[in-house]
């Protein structure tokens, strides 16, 4: 449309600014969510490793520990309390007498069972614990001691209490094989044990078992959840510390992003104003400045179409009242001359009426169609020789000749263009040369490479330009004309839309005076593309 309509251009050498690779490990947002909630996971997990390892660990210590000091036990009932040759029993006072005599802590207990499981000494009885119960029913002829001393003194147990004597029984039974049984069980009052039940041997001949329990395991497991405390805050902390990170680097920049979005939409504003956010360096950033940029290029647009506008109206506005003025002059004119003046009147300013009208058509059209025509590679040099041809093969007597000149040997000069724009680049350009060119003159058109670039020079012998209206000419409706030319030949749009054409295509076009001995001896129009 306008001259100084911005026209976006989505390749990137042409100017376009480069995005962020889209794969979250590219981005440094993306980087730094990964890295945050992966981090209070990795806390989290790492902790109760670490802390099951060592649950596992001193569980195992304990029950080494236990082996080995039943095994000392053991060792020593079997030298003091053993009696009997060939066949060796237990004395039950004495094996009784050396565990009281022994010195087991608190948090652990000692039970020592004959071969017929009958409970010699429990530590808990010997020592200052006292577990108090009811005594046991008397058993029938012919029931085994064994079975007996493990029935339990409550004819209703609890479940329980059940099954914490059903492993205990396990334990032992297993022990009177002549195993080492290691366990970690439940006991009747709910307490977590870590049990070793040890036979007593002598040769291979068991004479009782030796159960060692610690039940300080709860307290272990106790202290392990205790330590277990500060992993898991730290992870809540962690986690939380990315929630609000996430929140203030991603969700209210959006949501800022969106209210001025809404302000533009609903025309309290022209562009989105973020600048906080423009000098983020992410994502965020990228897209605060895309959104500014759309919408400042919008705001111009939309400046230049109000312009536009207001030009349009005003240039149409002169031919009309022309117009006007002679058909309401026609009705009292009785003078033939003066009618056929007044007809001729009418007929230049229909005729301007039309250029301008064609002219404003072709400019509003000008946007869509660079945004609608697929650029490719064009070379410059059979398009210009094309398009100096047509004019030379349709040249009328007493207008202005064009001849090409070609660049010199070397390759082509090809440019990323739309051909149909690029060629009203040139044809404009030529038509304002012509136009300016003394009866019989010439138009040349140039055409070579200058430091990465293609230039074209349309040349003219006409009067030249005044030189503050060397940047004037590329206004809308600049219609400045020397002495003698026809009014209204031109719509003084011609030079507006081949500027824009050129800026669209990441070139340039500017005009100067081409000086002979210190003289005015025509007009020179530059245009440069960047080439292919």
């Amino acid at each position: 449309m306008a001259s100084d309509t911005v026209t976006a251009n989505p390749d990137p050498a042409a100017g376009a600014p480069a995005r962020r690779r889209v794969w979250p490990l590219g981005s440094r947002l993306g980087r730094l969510i990964f890295t945050l909630n992966l981090l209070g996971l990795a806390i989290l997990v790492g902790g109760a490793l670490v802390l099951g390892e060592l649950r596992q660990g001193l569980i195992a210590a304990r029950i080494d520990s236990l082996k080995l000091q039943g095994a000392l036990i053991a060792s020593v009932i079997d030298q003091t309390a053993t009696v009997g040759e060939p066949e060796a029993a237990l004395e039950a006072d004495t094996a009784a007498n050396v565990v009281s005599s022994l010195t087991i802590p608190k948090s652990q207990r000692l039970r020592l069972f004959d071969a017929d499981g009958d409970l010699l000494t429990d530590t808990y009885v010997v020592g200052d614990r006292v577990e108090a119960g009811i005594l046991p029913p008397a058993r029938k002829p012919g029931q085994s001691r064994f079975s007996l001393n493990f029935a339990l003194a409550d004819p209703r147990p609890s479940k329980r209490a059940a099954a914490a004597h059903q492993a205990l029984e396990r334990e032992v039974l297993g022990a009177m094989r002549g195993n080492v049984v290691a366990d970690v069980r439940m006991t009747a009052s709910g307490q977590r044990v870590v049990s070793v039940s040890i036979p007593l041997q002598h040769v291979q001949q068991v004479l009782g078992v030796l159960t060692l329990e610690a039940g300080d395991v709860d307290q272990i497991i106790e202290a392990e959840r205790e330590a277990l405390i500060p992993f898991i805050l730290i992870a809540i902390g962690v986690t939380l510390l990315s929630s609000l990170l996430l929140t203030q680097l991603i969700a209210q920049p959006v949501l800022r992003l969106a209210r001025a979005a809404d302000r533009v939409r609903l025309s309290r504003a022209r562009a989105i104003q973020l600048p906080d956010l423009a000098r983020r360096n992410d994502e965020l950033g990228d897209l605060a400045r895309s959104l500014e940029g759309m919408t400042h290029a919008l705001s111009d647009r939309m400046e230049a179409i109000e312009r536009f506008a207001a030009d349009v109206a005003h240039e149409l506005r002169n031919p009309m009242t022309s117009i006007r003025s002679a058909v309401e002059t026609l009705e009292i004119v009785k003078q033939v001359a003066q009618r056929e003046r007044l007809l001729a009147i009418l007929k230049q300013d229909v005729g301007r009426l039309d250029r301008l009208i064609t002219d404003i058509s072709n400019a509003s059209r000008l946007d869509a169609e660079l945004a609608r025509e697929a650029r490719r590679p064009l070379d410059l040099q059979p398009l210009l020789s094309d398009i100096c041809a047509f004019y030379e093969a349709t040249v009328q007597p007493g207008e202005a000749h064009v001849r090409f000149i070609p660049p010199p040997p070397g390759g082509s000069l090809r440019v990323s263009a739309s051909e149909g724009p690029i060629g009203q680049i040139f044809r404009n350009l030529i038509d304002n040369a012509r136009s300016f060119s003394p009866k019989g003159g010439e138009v040349r058109v140039g055409l070579h490479r200058q430091k990465g670039e293609a230039v074209v020079t349309v040349e003219d012998d006409g009067p030249g330009m005044p030189p503050e209206n060397l940047e004037t000419v590329f206004e809308r409706f600049y219609t400045s004309r020397p002495k003698g030319a026809a009014f209204g030949a031109n719509s003084g749009l011609g030079l507006a839309i081949a500027r824009q054409i050129a800026t669209a295509h990441g070139g340039a076009i500017h005009a100067e005076n081409r000086q002979d001995e210190n003289r005015v001896a025509g007009a020179r129009f530059t245009v440069t593309l960047p080439l292919a």
